[in-house]
């Protein structure tokens, strides 16, 4: 799976952000902590999700099983706005 072009990661330090471009069916605004703004930069390459979860255990200091639920929870809410190319 992988992030549709369709869909323009933007970080701003704070916070991050992913805005559907003109051609997305989504109308609206994701924004998300680091966690996020993670997954969604590792989702611009095609990537399975224990991937991601490898990725992210790498990357920061928290349980596998946090980590796994954070990555379950997000990629489920990117699948529910159309933003994931399967």
């Amino acid at each position: 799976m992988k992030l549709k072009k369709e869909f323009i990661v933007h970080d701003t330090g704070a916070e991050s952000l992913l805005v559907p471009t003109g051609n997305a069916n989504f109308a609206g605004l994701v924004k998300g902590n680091k966690t996020l703004g993670t997954i969604l930069e590792l989702l611009k390459k095609e990537r399975t999700e224990e991937e991601i979860v490898s990725e992210m255990c790498k990357r920061y200091d928290a349980p596998e099983d946090v980590i796994k639920a954070d990555v379950k929870k997000a990629i489920a809410e990117l699948r529910r706005i159309g933003a994931i190319e399967e």
